[in-house]
């Protein structure tokens, strides 16, 4: 039984994260037809099957999951013994692979990223939008370096550090019932019509989500990619939209707007961190985490 090497380890938890080969093999930047042969050897030598295959995905068998806990492990090691090895060349390098929620991705890091990544030329970040409870999730299972996420989910185990504090708040065209509210409940949001973001926005689910667990749902007029492009549509009267509160007074300073609070808990949106293990980080990892804390 010859073992895997490293990159078809890197290969193989790209496939199980992304759920399909043909996501992994985009994730790995090779093409789908040698993914596949590469997965068969893997399997062949190994002596067992890694993948459940459907028309809808894949889906990893016992042995597969094993296997991923071990290439988790053995790809981290290798990423932190680059990074520390890149300390002694002419600049520090390495990758670091980071989630986020929707608000953290549009309101806080394009700035603190962009000052980091100017300062740090020869590392790359690796940054995806997910659902904060995905992303505890998959920081707890070493399928990321780090996390941030609101302050509304369980985090478990994983070690957390505070860095922003937001709230989403309502926003309405002037003149519109709700503008005069001191506050709007959640319920009083799912009786009239919505502006939203995309349907992948992880904001977006977490909303529909929560009008769900009320036995509701949003009634969504147009979807656009930006919380910016959201507060333009309120303003021409299409419908309401909820925004982070940083988002809604910056937009209020040119735009017909009224701010309405959201009386909802889950609208406070602390964003907090989260690692497994600062002292188990990589060099380019933990310098990220200490600049987004600092």
């Amino acid at each position: 039984m010859r073992p895997p090497d490293l990159d078809d380890l890197n290969l193989f938890r790209h496939i199980a994260e992304a759920g399909s080969i043909t996501g992994g093999a985009a994730r790995a930047h090779i093409a789908l037809a040698a993914a596949s042969t590469r997965l068969r050897a893997m399997e062949a030598s190994l002596r067992t099957r890694l993948f459940d295959r459907s028309r809808q995905g894949v889906v990893l068998t016992p042995a597969g999951h094993a296997l991923l806990a071990h290439a988790r492990t053995l790809l981290g090691e290798a990423e932190r013994m680059r990074d520390e090895m890149a300390l002694f060349a002419d600049g520090a390098g390495g990758r670091v692979r980071l989630l986020c929620n929707t608000n953290a991705l549009t309101e806080f890091l394009p700035e603190a990223l962009g000052r980091f990544l100017v300062a740090c030329p020869g590392i790359t970040i690796d940054l995806q939008e997910r659902l904060s409870d995905e992303i505890v999730g998959l920081v707890a299972q070493g399928a990321a370096d780090l996390g941030i996420v609101a302050s509304t989910v369980d985090t478990g185990d994983l070690v957390i550090f505070p860095f922003r504090a937001d709230r989403l708040v309502l926003v309405a065209p002037q003149g519109d019932p709700l503008a005069g509210l001191p506050a709007a409940s959640f319920a009083d949001i799912l009786a009239r019509d919505l502006v939203g973001l995309d349907p992948s926005s992880a904001l977006q689910q977490f909303l529909a989500e929560r009008a769900a667990r009320m036995g509701g749902r949003l009634r969504l007029r147009v979807q656009l990619r930006s919380f910016d492009a959201v507060c333009l549509m309120v303003e021409a009267g299409v419908g309401i939209g909820i925004v982070p509160e940083t988002t809604a007074l910056r937009a209020s300073r040119t735009m017909r707007l009224a701010i309405v609070p959201i009386a909802d808990a889950w609208a406070s949106r602390e964003l907090r961190i989260c690692i497994r293990d600062y002292a188990a980080l990589s060099a380019s990892s933990r310098r990220l985490v200490d600049h987004l804390r600092g």
